[in-house]
């Protein structure tokens, strides 16, 4: 069975002209060697600072922050899905290095905010009028389904297994709890992350965009 192709060769024929959108934003290189990268048939053969560039104009209200004090494998799937959703920033808590193979590159498609700690995100958050949502199963945690997520907000992850800190507990001005049907008492930290995402995007993504291009 022959490997399927991933992304495009070379531009086949005479090169294409700006077309207007962002002048400059095709890549002489990609052009000449073809582009393999994870992107949307749209971004094809645009440079790296085009796509963000472009994905700028049109960042969703929402940011994702995630505490790292164990070098969590799953943050790099929490960072995936936050590209996936068009996030307006993530925002690592903790140990400034992170795990980044589960993002697959994508971290390098969003702007990246590093804190020390909890208070430090808190603070940050608060200047900017941004409230902290916590998205774990813990007592007093608000189901999910009927909450209306504001769209300016910050939605704040734990590890896998100990979930949030007790900082980012009382930081956040609401805990939310993704319901379950099943035996387990958590689900994996990047799923959660996945189903909150939507859950905003099903409030304030007012029609969905076009899957390519």
């Amino acid at each position: 069975m022959a490997e399927q192709q991933v992304g495009v060769g070379p531009w086949p024929g005479p090169w294409p002209e700006d077309d207007g959108r962002l002048p400059g934003h095709l890549d002489p290189a990609l052009l000449s060697e073809g582009d393999t990268r994870n992107v949307l048939d749209r971004y094809r053969y645009w440079t790296h600072e085009a796509i963000v560039a472009d994905l700028d104009t049109r960042r969703h209200g929402f940011h994702v922050a995630v505490e790292n004090w164990g070098h969590d494998f799953n943050i790099g799937s929490v960072i995936r899905t936050a590209n996936a959703f068009n996030a307006a920033a993530f925002h690592i808590v903790g140990r400034r290095r992170w795990n980044r193979r589960g993002a697959m590159v994508t971290d390098r498609y969003q702007h990246e905010h590093h804190h020390p700690d909890v208070a430090h995100l808190a603070a940050w958050a608060r200047e900017r009028g941004l409230p902290l949502l916590g998205v774990d199963n813990v007592p007093g945690a608000v189901p999910l389904e009927p909450v209306e997520l504001p769209r300016d907000c910050v939605l704040v992850l734990g590890q896998e297994g100990p979930g949030l800190s007790a900082e980012a507990l009382a930081a956040c001005s609401q805990v939310l709890a993704i319901t379950q049907y099943g035996s387990t008492r958590s689900i994996n930290a990047g799923a959660a992350a996945a189903i909150v995402m939507y859950h905003w995007a099903l409030r304030h993504q007012d029609a969905p965009p076009a899957l390519d291009p």
